[in-house]
């Protein structure tokens, strides 16, 4: 609930209206748009705090322990030394979708340092979530895995940092929509293992859905043993959670558009799917990649493009090999595959970069937002074989961002890779405090910015298990958060079938153009659809994904049978050569029998480029016989380099 007992001022620093009316979307003196920043305050001393009271003539107390900052211009206070109970959050600064993060501290007469923290399970109109254990039985089977999914996942990150003490305490867990939040993290005392965690999920079981009832139930009493082991545990919920997302249907619509902006002549961002011709396409909706060049024109634009037609050579391959697999292929073996994928990218780039000779700021990069759909086979606990596990992973170089946005919020999904993100990740500093420098939004890496050994690739998993949308974009529209400032506008119109995809795309870049026109701007919108209702005006079918076995994909690969050492280095040497300059031709050709070629070209610019043994990793291990069949064509030094056969 909103007091209205306070004043809250505009955030313009030129303006310092006091806004009177809490609840207005703007200030009405300058159109500044108002932010309304909920904190949750630590300890037993703000616990203690009544609903109305101002403390530090700025944060009005809501309710317990939810204040709200009167005066969101201003930087929070932050002691010279940061307390050792601050750290674990800032080394958790990743994992802010689940996480809280400090704003800053407090002091009230004798309470001493209240810790405020940011990003914390608290709407819009300053109330909590609700807790888990409270909106558990409400929950659909699959949303019942899948927070116990993220629990799992969070557990190993926070052990380390001595608070998996935060997982064991039922209200500190709460739920918005399909993603737990965490309200604090609370140190551990005493030795905890997987033991622990099991016992307090044991409690659940009997509140699960029918259809996941037994089998979790097992998975939960193999966790109560002390001999559980954590990769154990995950492969059978891992499990339970792709068989219980394959029963939804699943429908997905994808449009992008690139736009060079009002000030700037060129164009450095490129993103796909781009153009309606690549609606057809293979990749079609299973994949969506933004990419911001880095570099000046014939730099920057070169990048952007080069990464974009690579990457969706390899992930043409690799959706391929996924297709064909008869068992499931582990979130860990997929995120090596897409981060080889990267690395082979990022060391084109680099090598083009080294043959042009090109040096300090004219060497050419780009950032790389991407998301792909991996439609695996499952046979689901009714007994039929559905073609979809609902997965959906994310990679992200730089600072282009992806959310997800329904009808009740927007989620960041991405971090960028920042000097600001840098300092707190180190422990250094607060965020609030982090931004303040001058060069807080300099990126600290991007594909092409230094060898793929020295990059670290954020990838990540989610599960699409109900209706909404996933907004790519690149910093033309993130900047000044104009995606968290408009996403109600284009959003729900979206969501209610009032706007088309392709129109949303083009609203929001004509928005980015008007709030942020002096950048490029890449937006792609993927609208996802899953509930019954919404699909049945579209799909009557169970699963309305787009066929993976089209009969003409847009891209040209040669028809060989056994590709020579050659003709992988012909192949190779071409990509590198082509003029990114302007639009590559789409030649549709019929699609050869193997799909096993696009792989090995793929693992062969590794080893061109200096990443073997990691371009070839994903390869090995699906197919270690035809792997080594063909190294064994390569001449022997480069033999060396494969991996032997387990």
């Amino acid at each position: 609930m909103i007091s209205t007992q306070q004043i809250i001022h505009c955030p313009n620093p030129d303006c310092h209206q006091p806004i009177n009316s809490v609840g207005d979307k703007f200030c009405v003196s300058c159109q500044t748009p108002l932010i309304y920043r909920y904190l949750w305050a630590t300890g037993a001393e703000a616990a203690k705090m009544l609903p109305g009271r101002l403390i530090a003539d700025r944060y009005e107390v809501i309710t317990q322990q939810i204040w709200l900052d009167t005066q969101p211009a201003l930087p929070p206070e932050v002691p010279s030394e940061l307390p050792k109970t601050v750290i674990p959050y800032l080394k958790l600064y990743q994992q802010q979708l689940h996480i809280p993060q400090p704003y800053g501290f407090t002091s009230f007469l004798d309470a001493g340092d209240i810790l405020l923290l940011e990003n914390a399970p608290i709407d819009e109109m300053g109330n909590l979530y609700p807790t888990i254990t409270a909106a558990w039985e409400q929950a659909k089977a699959v949303r019942q895995v899948y927070w116990l999914w993220q629990m799992f996942q969070l557990w190993t990150p926070l052990s380390e940092l001595g608070v998996a003490q935060s997982l064991l305490i039922a209200d500190n867990l709460l739920v918005q929509g399909w993603c737990v939040k965490l309200l604090e993290l609370h140190p551990t005392t005493e030795t905890i293992s997987l033991q622990d965690l099991g016992q307090f999920w044991q409690p659940w079981v009997a509140g699960a859905k029918t259809e996941i009832a037994q089998r979790l139930g097992n998975i939960i009493e193999q966790m109560c043993q002390k001999e559980a082991e954590f990769t154990a545990i995950a492969t059978q919920l891992n499990q339970l959670l792709l068989i219980s997302a394959s029963e939804l249907p699943l429908m997905l619509t994808v449009a992008g558009v690139t736009d060079s902006g009002v000030v700037m002549r060129h164009n450095e961002d490129t993103c796909y799917p781009s153009h309606s011709e690549e609606l057809n396409d293979y990749l079609y909706p299973h994949l969506s990649i933004v990419c911001d060049g880095i570099g000046g024109h014939e730099g920057g634009e070169v990048a952007s493009k080069l990464a974009v037609q690579s990457l969706k050579l390899q992930i043409r391959a690799l959706l391929k090999d996924v297709a064909e697999q008869t068992e499931f292929v582990p979130p860990d073996l997929l995120q090596q595959q897409l981060a080889a994928s990267l690395r082979v990218v990022n060391n084109m780039i680099w090598s083009r970069n080294d043959e042009q000779n090109r040096q300090g700021r004219e060497r050419m990069a780009t950032t790389l937002v991407m998301a792909v759909q991996l439609p695996q086979k499952v046979v689901t606990t009714a007994g039929w074989e559905s073609e979809n596990a609902h997965e959906l992973y994310l990679a992200t170089v730089g600072d282009s961002r992806a959310y997800w946005i329904t009808p009740n919020y927007c989620q960041l999904l991405t971090i960028d890779d920042d000097m600001a993100t840098r300092e707190v990740c180190f422990g250094q500093s607060l965020y609030r405090q982090a931004i303040q420098a001058p060069n807080a939004n300099a990126l600290t890496q991007a594909l092409g910015t230094k060898e793929a050994e020295f990059l670290n690739f954020a990838i990540k998993r989610l599960i699409l298990e109900e209706d909404g949308i996933l907004l790519l974009c690149s910093d033309g529209l993130s900047d000044h958060n104009w995606v968290e400032k408009s996403w109600q506008d284009y959003a729900i119109p979206l969501l209610t079938g009032q706007l088309s995809v392709a129109d949303a795309a083009q609203k929001w870049v004509k928005l980015a153009n008007e709030k942020n026109g002096q950048d490029n701007t890449s937006v792609v919108v993927t609208l996802c659809r899953i509930s019954q209702a919404f699909l049945v005006p579209i799909t009557p079918a169970p699963l309305a994904i787009e066929p993976i076995e089209p009969e003409e994909p847009a891209i040209t690969v040669p028809e060989l049978e056994a590709p020579t050492v050659e003709s992988l280095a012909e192949s190779s040497q071409t990509l590198l050569d082509l003029d990114l300059t302007e639009e590559p031709a789409q030649t549709p050709v019929k699609q050869p029998n193997r799909g096993k070629l696009v792989v090995m070209l793929v693992g062969f610019f590794a080893l061109l480029l200096g990443s073997a043994s990691v371009g070839l990793f994903a390869w090995w291990q699906l197919n270690p016989q035809s792997f080594r069949q063909t190294c064994q064509q390569f001449p022997q030094k480069v033999q060396q380099l494969c991996p032997e056969p387990k």
